[in-house]
């Protein structure tokens, strides 16, 4: 039976430092979504959604927790489902809505890419 190959460090922090990077962008244009032209109550709900799960998770990811970067995907949900929405209902949104689709989707392949390069070896 072949040995797995050790993880490769330069690939894991590769894909870490992605991870943050596009987790950090989704965050400045989900906050630039709340500042939109909704109603003060829309915007808080839109902030608790988009902005919190984000949050949660970052002290996770900084200290390199498995476990973080396993929740963040899925915390990625909620910015799914508002750009699919805004990208088909609102036009006045389109670009900030495919922006973010577009960093949703480069953060989740992000975030597995670094599940996959840091999981621990067979038995």
């Amino acid at each position: 039976m072949p040995e797995a190959a050790a993880p490769r460090p330069g690939r894991a922090d590769r894909a870490r430092a992605l991870v943050l990077l596009s987790l950090a962008a989704l965050f400045a244009c989900s906050t630039f979504a709340v500042l939109g032209p909704d109603g003060a109550v829309s915007r808080v709900l839109l902030a608790l959604v988009l902005l919190a799960p984000l949050a949660l998770t970052l002290p996770g990811l900084l200290r390199r927790n498995r476990r973080a970067y396993a929740w963040a995907s899925l915390c990625l949900t909620p910015h799914f489902v508002y750009s699919l929405t805004e990208l088909v209902a609102n036009p006045a949104l389109r670009a900030l809505a495919a922006t973010m689709l577009v960093l949703g989707l480069v953060a989740m392949v992000a975030l597995v890419a670094y599940l996959r390069l840091t999981r621990p070896a067979g038995p």
